[in-house]
């Protein structure tokens, strides 16, 4: 099921019925949610349900076992087969077919070229997510921040619907808490669920889905048979959609969980007004940033080992980070640019202290790295990137762009530069409407919605492939 769909909107409403029911007591509501949120995960491939059962009974043994233990070596040993455990998982379904096909490649340069067998698996939705929380669960166990909690309790947190499929990454220590305090369905933030769910929903279908198929879809599938505006504009375009994809994705998801009674928390900040890449990650997909920085950038040794080091550890952790979006080159090139990028900044900013852009100027260079490093993210192999790159010189008409692409385009961008007073003001409006004339106004929006997207339905989540 996606959100902005009639399918999903009828679940939601019997879901929240029932939720608010059983809200004032939680063991009633643990396993309802549970029952729920796999109803949800599974209604695509119920297989995908026992993987998450798996993991979460596995990942929980683990976290008892780092816990009981008083052995410093032992702890480690525990804590290192679990994540262990954990990447295997993740790179079976995610990576195994991505090095076969890297080492038959490798084997053909030479003449030896033999393709490896290997089995075609389906990748489960929302894997990586549930995958990091868990490693997350556990070494925070392991380092004393975190106690165990019961297996019910990490189950629920593991397949909350609201976010499975595409985040936010929540720790145990953010959202456990919550189940055990008893709500009252009187005092849930209805109206501020509802307008960013209708914030959500409006990035998602008015702006992500009409760049897609107008322009973006379009160049990147076949770039030599457009000009070079047409190309720039895509380029553009899909830093507008996959912002409004993702950010509206999240808006929906924080919604949602604020509607059964549960803080999520925030995943984006104003990211394109960030004038360098440090900053840019301080506001983009910020549960996956502070996870890479909390897991892999600091136990690396952070920047406590020297400049080189440093360097080395952000260009080793954007890498990762590339390669846990996807299997394929293209994201590796992509985490590679960041982690060059934010390299670069520490290094200028180390060897010209006084050196100081003006802020135009330093918007202007993060953003466009930021754009072209989304063309390898975008592409569906090198080719085609470097395709989209070489054909920003070319000549010709643009029928493609239009006044509406460009408005959207630029809008996406733009909005992110909306004062937050004005924001809240919107906002306290909105929550000042009767509840009845929320609900029929996001009703209402999720129909039209509905029908503006036709036979061809909502696209799918960009991030519902990683």
């Amino acid at each position: 099921m996606t959100f902005p769909t009639i399918e999903f909107a009828a679940f939601f409403t019997v879901v929240l019925f029932l939720s608010w029911l059983a809200m004032p007591h939680p063991r009633l509501w643990r396993p309802f949610m549970l029952v729920a949120s796999y109803v949800f995960y599974g209604w695509l491939d119920w297989r995908w349900v026992l993987l998450l059962i798996g993991s979460t009974v596995v990942n929980t043994v683990f976290a008892n076992a780092v816990a009981r233990s008083d052995d410093p070596v032992a702890r480690k040993r525990i804590v290192a087969v679990a994540v262990a455990a954990n990447l295997t998982l993740l790179g079976i379904f995610k990576y195994l077919g991505f090095f076969a096909d890297s080492v038959d490649d490798a084997l053909s340069s030479i003449g030896l070229g033999s393709p490896l067998p290997v089995l075609s698996v389906v990748l489960p939705i929302g894997i990586s997510f549930f995958t990091f929380q868990s490693i997350s669960y556990v070494v925070d166990v392991y380092r004393r921040e975190q106690r165990p909690v019961p297996l019910v309790e990490f189950a629920v947190l593991q397949a909350f619907f609201p976010h499975i499929v595409a985040g936010p990454i929540v720790r145990v220590g953010e959202f456990v808490p919550q189940l055990r305090t008893p709500r009252d369905p009187r005092k849930v933030l209805a109206g501020p669920g509802l307008f960013l769910i209708a914030g959500g929903l409006i990035k998602k279908t008015v702006v992500a889905d009409e760049l897609a198929r107008r322009i973006v879809d379009p160049v990147f599938d076949d770039p030599a048979a457009h000009s070079g505006l047409e190309v720039l504009m895509a380029m553009y375009g899909f830093a507008a959609q996959i912002y409004c994809d993702f950010s509206g994705y999240t808006d929906m998801a924080i919604g949602l969980a604020l509607l059964l009674g549960f803080r999520l928390p925030q995943n984006f900040d104003r990211p394109y007004l960030a004038t360098s890449l440090r900053l840019f990650w301080h506001g983009w997909h910020m549960t996956l940033s502070r996870w890479l920085r909390d897991y892999l950038y600091i136990p690396l040794g952070g920047n406590r080992k020297g400049p080189r080091r440093t360097y080395i550890n952000l260009m080793l952790t954007m890498l990762l980070g590339g390669l846990w979006h996807g299997a394929a080159w293209t994201f590796l090139i992509w985490g590679g640019i960041h982690g060059g990028a934010l390299a670069g900044e520490r290094y200028l900013a180390a060897r010209f202290p006084k050196l100081h852009l003006p802020r135009w100027v330093a918007w202007l260079i993060t953003f466009n790295i930021v754009c072209v490093a989304w063309v390898f993210f975008r592409s569906p192999d090198l080719a085609t990137a470097f395709g989209i790159l070489g054909g920003l010189g070319l000549s010709g008409p643009s029928p493609l762009v239009t006044p509406v692409i460009v408005a959207l385009t630029f809008g996406a961008v733009a909005i992110q530069a909306v004062p937050r007073d004005l924001w809240r003001r919107w906002e306290g409006w909105f929550i000042a409407r009767p509840a009845i004339a929320q609900g029929i106004a996001l009703g209402a929006l999720v129909v039209i919605a509905d029908a503006a997207v036709g036979q061809q339905g909502v696209a799918p989540f960009i991030y519902f492939q990683f």
